[in-house]
């Protein structure tokens, strides 16, 4: 290491103390002399670490309660100076200014001022921090000489090559400078988000960024010949699988990824104990029912074929009896995401079903309140964004369109079957029976394709069922299939230019059909 690039002086301006006496005291240690301000000194001072005020060397003392402290020429002058260039020697030396080989600054608490609960709008903008994004961004630019430490986790690094070289090499200083430029823009962007926050009032925000970190490198993607990873929201604090803890199985795949997400989403949607089933991102089976063992049954009894090697989601502790039935014979189960796991569920899972080793658990914690979430479908050069379809059914502006009316012992059905409905890829149709799904007719380019489907999927059991569909009939050619099959009750949206000819269908039939006036596509 070339003696001008040694570190022998280091500015220290932390929020954030973690690990700081131990760094600061090796850095001392290796002869390097620290300039600090006032927190941060006082706390070095507090555990034995002399360090210089930065006021007493630029000659300003810290005015407006500290909002000003280093944004003075003396400090960025001695971060920016070229060291083999005249002209900045020169500078340096007609203002008396001293060069910093080394800085180490984190900033102000702002995302978690705003987290906090109660936090008032005054102590948010006085979180917002100015000096230190300045001091980072000047170090970063001039990497070539400065070192430049945001993180604690930098310190050992850091403090190892100051020890053994004299400096950190080129290298590190640039990626650290990388580093350093990352968290500044991240920082930014959590200022920019709290300020579209305030002034949302329900549009959709003019700018929209998204920032993602990388939790973990996947085996592959859909397939094996594509690369994938899993990346997650920063600070995001949502019930969810990205976040959830694995505490059994192998390593997840990207489309356990998905399958889970897609069975959780379904299992929180409901109030009454729910199992789900899912199978390429679509339910082949769900129930409510009053415990979860009997809406496990239901669930899994609703298209068993399809169950095989399926992922599977509850909104309830799976209990005991929940996991005798799924350790049954004949079961294989991919992965398991569920609010937690009783013991005694855990052990039977691990120990007694053929596939024990394999099964992934995924255990989220405690439901909490949906947050209203933005969809997001990136396309090539931009994205797709919308609200996601979360919102509850406002059932008093259901309306029954036919002249059967609909029987009250019906409406839990027709509630179930509605909600399940959105849940599947579009045309879609779900049969719904005793609070259980029966039939699902999905992703078909023709509604009266899925229809088929849905029905010869139900077998038996489409006879006594309720019919959903995500749009409206554009003919009254389902209704016939549905009524020669049994169904009993139909919802959907209505809005087609034949609703009269649909109603008609079903008044023949003596078949009540309900409009909801809401459509759920899901492509």
């Amino acid at each position: 290491m070339s003696d001008s690039h040694r570190v022998r002086r280091a500015l220290i301006s932390c929020s954030d103390k973690l690990g700081l006496v131990d760094f600061a005291t090796g850095l001392v240690g290796s002869g390097v002399q620290i300039y600090s301000t006032g927190g941060t000194r006082r706390h070095l001072q507090e555990h034995g670490i002399s360090a210089i005020e930065v006021s007493s060397y630029t000659g300003f003392p810290e005015i407006m309660d500290g909002r000003v402290k280093t944004l003075h020429p003396k400090v960025f002058g001695g971060i920016l100076a070229r060291r083999d260039n005249a002209d900045d020697s020169q500078s340096m030396q007609a203002a008396d200014i001293l060069a910093f080989d080394l800085v180490v600054v984190n900033l102000y608490p702002f995302e978690a001022t705003v987290a906090r609960t109660g936090a008032t709008r005054e102590e948010i903008i006085e979180q917002i921090d100015i000096g230190g994004p300045s001091l980072i961004r000047a170090a970063a630019k001039n990497h070539h000489w400065v070192t430049v430490a945001t993180s604690p986790e930098q310190y050992s690094e850091v403090l190892t090559d100051i020890e053994q070289f004299g400096a950190p090499t080129l290298a590190t200083r640039r990626r650290l400078a990388g580093e350093a430029f990352a968290m500044t823009a991240t920082y930014d962007l959590a200022i920019s988000a709290y300020f579209r926050s305030e002034l949302a009032q329900g549009d959709l925000p003019p700018k929209l960024t998204v920032e993602l970190e990388r939790k973990s490198l996947l085996r592959y993607g859909e397939n094996p010949h594509q690369k994938a990873a899993v990346y997650r929201q920063r600070n995001d604090r949502s019930i969810g699988v990205i976040g959830a803890r694995h505490i059994h199985g192998k390593e997840l795949s990207y489309n356990n990824l998905l399958d889970l997400d897609s069975a959780l989403a379904i299992a929180r949607s409901f109030a009454n104990p729910a199992a789900v089933v899912i199978k390429h991102n679509n339910p082949c089976g769900a129930a409510t029912c009053s415990v979860l063992e009997l809406a496990t049954r239901k669930a899994l009894d609703g298209d068993p074929v399809s169950a095989f090697g399926s992922v599977l989601g509850f909104n309830r502790m799976v209990d005991e009896q929940t996991a005798e039935i799924l350790a049954e014979p004949g079961r294989f189960i991919e992965a398991i995401v569920a609010p937690d796991y009783d013991p005694r569920a855990i052990k039977i899972l691990t120990t007694q079903p053929k596939w024990r080793d394999s099964v992934r658990l995924m255990q989220t914690g405690p439901f909490a309140a949906q947050e209203p979430e933005l969809a997001i479908r990136f396309l090539s050069g931009g994205a797709l964004v919308q609200e996601s379809d979360t919102a509850a059914p406002i059932y008093s502006q259901w309306q029954t369109v036919t002249e059967v009316p609909v029987s009250d012992a019906l409406l839990d059905d027709i509630q179930f079957a509605w909600e399940m409905v959105r849940h599947v890829k579009s045309n879609a149709i779900v049969l719904a029976r005793d609070t259980a799904l029966v039939g699902v007719g999905a992703g078909q380019m023709s509604r009266v394709d899925s229809v088929e489907i849905a029905i010869k999927k139900a077998g038996d059991q489409v006879a006594g069922s309720i019919l959903a569909s995500d749009a409206f009939f554009p003919f009254p050619d389902s209704i016939e299939f549905a009524a020669k099959a049994g169904v009993i009750a139909i919802v959907q949206p209505g809005g087609s230019k034949r609703d009269d000819e649909v109603i008609q269908a079903c008044n023949q039939h003596r078949i009540p059909m309900i409009f909801t006036g809401c459509r759920h596509f899901k492509h």
